[in-house]
């Protein structure tokens, strides 16, 4: 099939339309734009750190204005959503249940050396959660025999709980505090979703699919990358096989290494408003830094695995996108017992920005205050101070 092409900007837009980042409330308000949020990218990637609010409700805020963070366990609680490790961990649709089953077999398949007290333990655990109900790791006491080496030196329960997580003999909910709770699937999954395991025909189609429906237009490297623990997985032979039946359709793109592809679905002129999104770092659209640098000229990284020394914006840097392009970084904490956001460093990109796209900013930066309990903000460092000035006036 012939290819259709692009320019960088066209392109953009269509990335962003994917994304749910074209203009703000793209999916409406209310719990239900949440669902069809989750719906629309297959996979909101989930996050404990706290440094601002948890990346899977930031995800959430930046695409719905009245997001409340309670909405996910609604969600997971009414059967709708569930959470599981593919690519990484996050929320999925309930209805694409069945497509997790083939990465839990994996998981399940992989050799690992048990021995035979925690082979038993995870047979305790799981008679007891059949019999009783949904546990926590806090319900078992402290079952450590020796001392423990460092943070991921997981006690015994722990590695028992979450293996049989990984391997699908237990699914995880959470609670209005985000402590996961550890039920049998039957209790968790509705009656009427299909639990047939997917040929690895299926699956292949199916990762296709979502990611390009997630990415808008994307390589098979990040096709690859969503089904990378299902070794000997038929991605590259099934889009092959879509691509000549129509069902998914090559681009190119005006100065960017192909081959590049999209779903005929795609809406290829988008609107874009021109808003500004204060992104999390693991937003689907920042988690492949390629991406970024290739279609947005956007060179990040988030910098919370980088050692200090070494960190050229902050520890826990957030994109800051205003229409098509990228126009800063902040690195920024809630001081949730002050009640004040704090900018350690709020870095501005080479881009002119016109008052109109500094009070957008000015706009998303109150919003982000809220958003994460605070009243106040704090700038301690810029870049540009020209800029910082008008945003400090537009706060006063």
């Amino acid at each position: 099939m012939e290819s259709i092409k692009l320019s960088s900007s066209a392109a953009r837009r269509i990335i962003l339309d994917a994304a749910g980042l074209a203009r703000p409330a793209q999916f409406g308000h209310g719990i239900e734009a949440a669902y069809q949020l989750i719906d629309k990218l297959g996979f909101v990637q989930l996050d404990t750190n706290y440094v601002v609010e948890r990346a899977h409700h930031h995800v959430m805020h930046s695409r719905i204005p009245d997001y409340q963070p309670s909405w996910l366990s609604e969600l997971s609680d009414d059967g709708r959503i569930f959470e599981f490790m593919t690519a990484d961990a996050g929320f999925m649709p309930m209805k694409d249940f069945r497509f997790s089953l083939p990465i839990k077999q994996a998981f399940a398949n992989k050799p690992r050396a048990v021995d035979r007290r925690m082979e038993h333990l995870m047979t305790e655990i799981l008679d007891q959660v059949e019999r009783d109900g949904p546990v926590m790791l806090s319900d078992f006491e402290n079952d450590r025999t020796e001392a423990s080496t460092g943070w991921w030196d997981w006690r015994p329960s722990k590695i028992a709980l979450e293996r049989m997580y990984l391997e699908g003999k237990l699914m995880i909910s959470r609670d209005q505090k985000f402590h996961k709770r550890y039920d049998v699937p039957m209790n968790l999954v509705p009656p009427d979703i299909d639990q047939r395991m997917p040929t690895p025909e299926e699956f292949a189609n199916f990762t296709i699919r979502r990611v390009l429906g997630a990415l808008g237009i994307c390589s098979v490297k990040e096709m690859a990358w969503r089904a990378r623990r299902m070794k000997g997985n038929l991605v590259k032979a099934e889009l092959a096989k879509m691509v000549q039946q129509g069902q998914v359709i090559p681009v190119s793109v005006d100065g960017i290494k192909g081959p590049l592809y999209m779903l005929p679905t795609q809406d290829i002129n988008p609107p874009i408003s021109g808003e500004v999104f204060i992104l999390s770092p693991f937003d689907i659209l920042n988690v492949f830094r390629h991406r970024l640098k290739d279609f947005f000229g956007f060179n990040y990284q988030i910098e919370c695995f980088v050692p200090a020394p070494k960190r050229l914006y902050g520890y826990f840097s957030l994109p800051i996108l205003a229409g098509e392009v990228f126009i800063a970084r902040m690195d920024s904490k809630a001081d949730r017992k002050n009640k004040i956001l704090l900018v350690h460093n709020i870095h501005f990109e080479e881009v002119a920005l016109d008052k109109e796209t500094i009070a957008k900013l000015i706009v998303a930066l109150m919003d982000f205050v809220r958003f994460n309990g605070c009243h106040h903000i704090r700038f301690d460092k810029t870049n540009r101070r020209d800029y910082l000035s008008a945003i400090a006036k537009g706060f006063a």
